[in-house]
């Protein structure tokens, strides 16, 4: 950044594992500490906001709450402390998906905290993504796999909703486990997909598939930009 430049830009004082660092106060929480010299190599992704790696916890000067946020997606602001964690540990149910049943009572010996549920919606209103957590929370309860799967498509797996739980629900992990029960007990048979696993097989897909494989970043975003989108 030239000084010119960065002579318009408000500078606000930010710390990072208890060290205080002068950046500017447009970036976010990801930008800042590259800006103060930390070369991030775990905790970061796609710096969009899709793929839940840069989970971040954190606290404002004056402030004991402990906050939570995306860092690519978050704000740096004056007085901000940051800590890095890699992720928040949460358990994760293990199971053969051959040898269990979309039902209630099978998913409550994979996720009994599920049930545990308080209805306080704080995972609901720390989600990135604008998911209502505690309504599919009540659809798994229930044994509505469909309607959980449809509702936490869009989870980033990121565990900001873990996070914020009093009773310790791992709400992505259940949520993931729903799903996969969904597709494949209950979720209708896709022939366009079924016909596509076949070409792919078969060989059929070879010269598509070399074609991306060797192509560049620019063709490759020129293609996902103009790709035809399942309505």
């Amino acid at each position: 950044m030239s000084e010119a430049k960065q002579d318009t830009i408000k500078m606000v004082d930010i710390y990072i594992m208890g060290k205080k660092y002068n950046v500017p106060e447009t970036l976010t929480i990801m930008d800042a500490m590259e800006y103060a010299g930390y070369q991030l190599k775990r905790g970061v992704g796609c710096r969009a906001g899709f793929c839940g790696a840069c989970a971040t916890v954190y606290r404002q000067a004056g402030d004991f709450e402990l906050k939570v946020g995306l860092a690519c997606q978050t704000k740096g602001e004056e007085g901000m402390y940051l800590a890095q964690i890699p992720f928040f540990p949460a358990r994760k149910a293990i199971y053969d998906l051959e040898e269990i049943k979309p039902s209630v009572a099978h998913f409550a010996r994979m996720y009994p905290e599920v049930f545990r549920c308080l209805g306080c919606n704080s995972c609901t209103k720390v989600c990135p993504q604008d998911i209502d957590v505690m309504q599919y929370v009540a659809y798994l309860q229930r044994g509505d796999f469909a309607r959980a799967a449809d509702l936490s498509f869009d989870c980033l797996m990121c565990g900001l909703c873990v996070s914020r739980c009093p009773v310790n629900i791992v709400h992505y992990n259940s949520a993931l486990a729903g799903r996969r029960l969904y597709s494949r007990y209950l979720a209708p048979p896709d022939s366009f997909l079924a016909e596509r696993a076949r070409a792919i097989k078969e060989g059929e897909m070879d010269a598509e598939i070399d074609e991306l494989v060797n192509a560049d970043k620019e063709k490759l975003q020129e293609l996902y930009n103009n790709r035809e989108i399942e309505k």
